[in-house]
């Protein structure tokens, strides 16, 4: 199997109701971040990599240092999305993710989601080198 070919972890699915409209009658870019946000926590438990148990066993954890977000298509309310994602590459003491929000329904591709993250030891509140047998999880998603 290919790079392009390895298959994307779905992370969330969602709808979008009402209340994430603004004034001009679609999702409103502030709700994007939440769902977002709420589907890189479960990119690292898809990829076996249990943020909790990372701390605890390697005294790391994760910090986002970039968010970037493309808004491709409007979605607007009844739309029925999932997010998917996968690493996209991995540094000594950083990683960088990639998360698309797909409509369930159409399989069009309404925003992306490049992530940024770095390994920080709260101990000296400074980077820190990504453990190994982190990064042999993560580099299974390598795309």
């Amino acid at each position: 199997m290919s790079e392009q070919e390895k298959p994307r972890l779905q992370l969330l699915r969602g709808v979008v109701h009402p209340w994430h409209h603004d004034i001009f009658g679609h999702m409103n870019v502030r709700h994007y971040a939440p769902f977002f946000d709420d589907a890189t926590f479960h990119l690292y438990s898809a990829m076996g990599v249990g943020i909790a148990q990372v701390l605890q066993e390697h005294g790391v954890h994760i910090v986002t240092a970039k968010a970037e977000t493309n808004f491709l298509q409007e979605l607007t309310a009844g739309d029925i999305f999932l997010i998917d994602g996968a690493v996209e590459r991995l540094g000594t003491k950083s990683c960088t993710h990639h998360l698309r929000m797909i409509h369930t329904e159409t399989g069009l591709v309404h925003a992306t989601y490049g992530l940024t993250e770095v390994f920080f030891d709260p101990k000296t509140r400074r980077s820190a080198p990504m453990p190994d047998a982190v990064r042999e999880k993560m580099a299974r998603h390598l795309v």
